[in-house]
């Protein structure tokens, strides 16, 4: 049989060395995976704007005629196709960075583990379920902030919610330049170009939405809420 003996200050300061340590590790980790996500954002909208500019210059030359539809859907759908891509990668990163914040407060709740007079001063949780995770993310309930994340607002303000808005845009143009080049009147292009924008977008949002689900779903805290200290 084993006999347990108390921590000494020398273990205490040994583990805060190891927790630190691996705390600075994550932050380092989410500052990554953040400028990964905007390197993303900022290399799809060059190529939209680089299709978007060489599609002019296609349309003073040709004045809107055949080739130039044949070349802007052939170029707006490799500029759809990245979007796509973009959008995957980014709601990837989100998941990485939830299971960083995860990783900080389980860290944290080990640092009050040792001093537990501390928990006073800290704003960021402790708990690794899932509202210990939105506070450290600064969603304090009872806030506005709060309030709006389950709303689909929300889910549109966030980098993979607004490049989606723009995804859908690109495959509404190429359903408008497709009806238009079958012959199809004003009303019928906008029209078509409309709708294509609302089922794009609705597939776009309703795929990120069931890969959240999937995630949280596998998702089990260590440390939840309802074990909080007295």
């Amino acid at each position: 049989m084993s006999i347990e003996h108390p921590p000494t200050p020398r273990s205490n300061s040994e583990a805060l060395q190891i927790l630190a340590t691996e705390h600075w590790s994550l932050l380092a980790t989410r500052a990554l995976t953040y400028q990964e996500a905007l390197g993303r954002v900022n290399m799809f909208l060059a190529i939209l704007s680089g299709a978007v500019i060489a599609l002019a210059l296609i349309a003073q030359a040709d004045h809107f005629g055949t080739a130039f539809i044949s070349i802007a859907i052939f170029m707006l759908a490799v500029v759809a196709l990245v979007g796509v891509f973009t959008v995957a990668r980014l709601a990837s990163l989100n998941r990485d960075d939830f299971w960083w914040v995860v990783g900080m407060n389980r860290l944290r709740n080990a640092y009050l583990g040792l001093h537990p007079e501390l928990e006073p001063h800290f704003v960021t949780s402790q708990f690794d379920d899932m509202s210990g995770v939105l506070q450290t993310l600064g969603f304090i309930p009872g806030t506005r902030r709060a309030s709006l994340l389950g709303s689909t607002v929300h889910g549109f303000v966030t980098l993979p919610g607004m490049l989606s808005v723009i995804v859908a845009a690109v495959v509404g143009a190429i359903a408008g330049l497709s009806a238009a080049g079958f012959g199809g009147g004003p009303v019928i292009v906008v029209l078509t170009g409309i709708i294509a924008f609302v089922v794009a977008l609705v597939v776009l949002i309703g795929w990120q939405r069931r890969d959240l689900r999937r995630s949280s779903a596998t998702f089990e805290p260590r440390f939840p809420s309802e074990g909080k200290r007295p």
